[in-house]
């Protein structure tokens, strides 16, 4: 977590009202976030949570990936929640929901159980282990958004790498906010992904333009970067000059993620307050070789040869994205047998389709990156 979260008050306003609707009974929007990576998406989804957490909400947080479905995800994010709902004495509803669960949990692991300490035999629910995933995780959500109510609360699923799931699953949880809002459930969902999130959920499902509210999640206005700088200095009892500051502000290109590395590195070398434009030059270049030798190089190290000759055919166009037939001439290919190499880079998240025939890094500042390592090579 930054020590300062700044620049994100539209986004928290808007799921701090979606929650305040869904605890009054009222209906609301669930909420996309959508962005290169390293502008704070995944932050702000941890601060969703806590929110939510904070009104005692049910809150599931799970993060997309290959190879392990949606299902087992949800399931064991609720276990914690569930343990706390089995308290002697609860209402009808939370009996339901709990042996809702079990049901759910049988239906992604065969050879384990929960067990609450309480005797569901006689309770309704269950039902949950269908085996079909829309079905199943519907009447899941359905049963504790019933049980939260008890409690004047809600439920809240916070899905990060949203754009990683299959195309079946997001099917089905467009459908599942569908049918929730017609019923007024109290659930809340936020989605957060790369760009292409909001044309993957209109793929999926043509009226998801109307289930969710998109909040495009992108670098820091000057004014919110200098208030992500200053704040955590103040705190300390320490304070920027305006050049280190502006030093500082250039480099990261307004990206929080930069910013943070290059304000780290930054406090690290200076030797006391205030902290000045030597001091700020010598964090950012610590701050880039910390980046290189992290953020860019990991992402790097999982292409193949194949791919990383693709990344350098982008990197001739910068940040802004490349046509793919560009990229297919640049190497004296065709288009079609740069296919495998290009879906391959979608699906470890390191390019992405912006539009029909682009593709473009999924981090900022990829292409300098790139081109560096072009020079070193």
């Amino acid at each position: 977590m930054p020590a300062a979260l700044v620049g994100r008050e539209s986004q928290l306003t808007a799921w701090d009202i979606a929650i305040r609707r869904i605890s009054t009974g009222r209906d609301a929007q669930s909420l996309v976030l959508y962005g290169l990576r390293g502008v704070g998406k995944t932050v702000l989804l941890t601060r969703f949570a806590q929110m939510a957490r904070d009104r005692a909400w049910i809150v599931a947080q799970v993060e997309a990936k290959s190879g392990r479905s949606m299902r087992a995800m949800v399931g064991e994010a609720l276990h914690d929640n569930l343990v706390d709902l089995a308290r002697p004495g609860v209402g009808v509803r939370v009996l339901k929901a709990l042996k809702t669960a079990l049901s759910f949990k049988a239906s992604y692991d065969s050879s384990g159980t929960w067990s609450f300490g309480l005797d569901l035999d006689d309770s309704p629910g269950g039902g949950a282990d269908t085996g079909t995933f829309e079905s199943d995780l519907g009447k899941l959500l359905r049963d504790l958004s019933a049980a939260a109510e008890e409690g004047d609360a809600g439920l809240a699923l916070l899905v990060d790498e949203a754009q990683d799931l299959p195309e079946d699953e997001l099917i089905a949880l467009c459908s599942i906010v569908h049918a929730a809002n017609q019923r007024q459930d109290r659930l809340v969902v936020a989605l957060a992904g790369l760009p292409s999130l909001p044309r993957k959920l209109a793929e999926a499902k043509s009226y998801a333009e109307r289930l969710f509210s998109y909040h495009t999640v992108d670098a820091l206005t000057r004014d919110d970067a200098i208030a992500a700088l200053e704040s955590p200095a103040e705190t300390e009892g320490a304070s920027w000059q305006v050049d280190a500051m502006d030093r500082v502000i250039e480099a990261a290109g307004g990206y929080p993620y930069f910013l943070q590395q290059y304000g780290q590195e930054t406090w690290n070398v200076a030797p006391g307050s205030p902290i000045t434009f030597h001091d700020a030059q010598l964090g950012v270049a610590e701050g880039q070789l910390a980046l290189d030798n992290g953020f860019f190089r990991i992402r790097w190290e999982r292409a193949t040869s194949a791919e990383k000759e693709y990344l350098r055919a982008m990197a001739v166009d910068g940040d802004r994205g490349s046509a793919s037939g560009e990229v297919a001439a640049r190497l004296h290919k065709k288009t079609t047998a740069l296919g495998p190499a290009r879906a391959n880079l979608i699906n470890k998240g390191l390019i992405y389709s912006p539009d029909h025939g682009m593709v473009a890094y999924t981090v900022p500042a990829m292409a300098a990156f790139v081109q560096r390592q072009e020079s070193a090579e």
